[in-house]
């Protein structure tokens, strides 16, 4: 009989509030899956995240619920809502208003997975 495969059950508990502005739930994020990681971000009302960046990473962001505004590298900032996927190019940088009322929930789908080492602040480059 063949193994069952994983089934990763993150807790609501775990949530945690990091510095760039928003609260992260990591879903998954293993060694063992390094081509991908997906984290449940959400940003309260009235806030814009910092600017940041992931080095050789490709971030997508799948809106769950609410309404904002992304602004990714140079282009001219969009407004998003639930169903839209935001693609962010490796190494560019990002940031993300929640415009609506109630929490802005979206999904951080990243390839190859989110390492925080690639992380940079990318508030000079706003300039």
């Amino acid at each position: 009989m063949a193994a069952a495969p994983p089934i990763l059950r993150p807790h609501p508990g775990v949530e945690v509030f990091i510095d760039e502005g928003c609260h992260i739930l990591e879903l998954a994020n293993d060694e063992n899956d390094p081509a991908m990681s997906i984290a449940r971000a959400r940003v309260e009302p009235g806030v814009t995240t910092a600017w940041h960046r992931v080095r050789g990473t490709v971030e997508r962001y799948v809106i769950l619920d609410g309404s904002g505004r992304m602004e990714v590298g140079d282009l001219p900032p969009q407004e998003v809502q639930a169903g839209d996927v935001v693609l962010i190019p490796p190494s560019v940088r990002q940031r993300i208003a929640n415009t609506g009322a109630g929490d802005l929930v979206f999904l951080a789908i990243c390839t190859p997975r989110f390492r925080p080492e690639n992380y940079e602040d990318a508030a000079a480059d706003a300039d």
